[in-house]
């Protein structure tokens, strides 16, 4: 057999999904194991970053993706699952996904968390059949080495996005061209 770069990225893609779903959740749409997971994360969040707290009393709804695992070699993925809050309420579950292609490699794993603002912006959410995160998110924190910045916690963006608590060797995480879809556990 011959192995081509193209086959190699795709095997190793192929494994490194295979060796971190088991971390994550793959496949596991438990609703309890990730109520539990979201309110660890959201404790997490807060203590961590007390601004955020303000945020999430100002939301119209928060959507908790407690554990997302991300991988690449050239051709890269990632896939967590997640709860959509209301009212401090679990009202829906979510999973998300995205692909890209181009120089990476390494893998991480990651929470966010999105913070609704409007109720126009949860409501689009809700009614999307798969939304995608683009470039109207803004972002409050976007690693553990940041503080949340003041402003966010005033702003008049419809959606503030936080990334945090990455563990992995793998440069950035970002949410553009994320797709969230409803599961039923």
């Amino acid at each position: 057999m011959t192995y081509t770069r193209r086959t190699f990225s795709l095997g190793l893609l192929a494994g490194s999904a295979a060796l971190t779903g088991c971390a994550n959740g793959v496949g596991n749409t438990n609703d309890q194991r990730i109520d539990a997971r979201v309110d660890q994360t959201l404790n997490f969040l807060y203590g961590t970053f007390p601004g955020t707290q303000r945020l999430g009393q100002n939301a119209a709804g928060i959507l908790v993706m407690p554990v997302v695992t991300e991988a690449g070699f050239g051709f890269g993925g990632s896939f967590g699952q997640g709860a959509l809050r209301v009212n401090d309420i679990t009202v829906d579950y979510y999973s998300t996904a995205s692909a890209s292609f181009g120089p990476q490699i390494g893998a991480q794993q990651f929470a966010h968390v999105l913070f609704f603002m409007t109720e126009d912006a949860l409501v689009d959410f809700r009614q999307s059949n798969g939304w995608a995160a683009g470039a109207d998110i803004e972002y409050a924190i976007q690693d553990r080495g940041e503080n949340l910045r003041a402003e966010t916690t005033t702003s008049l963006s419809p959606i503030v996005a936080a990334i945090f608590g990455q563990a992995g060797f793998r440069v950035g995480a970002t949410l553009e061209g994320t797709k969230y879809t409803r599961i039923i556990p």
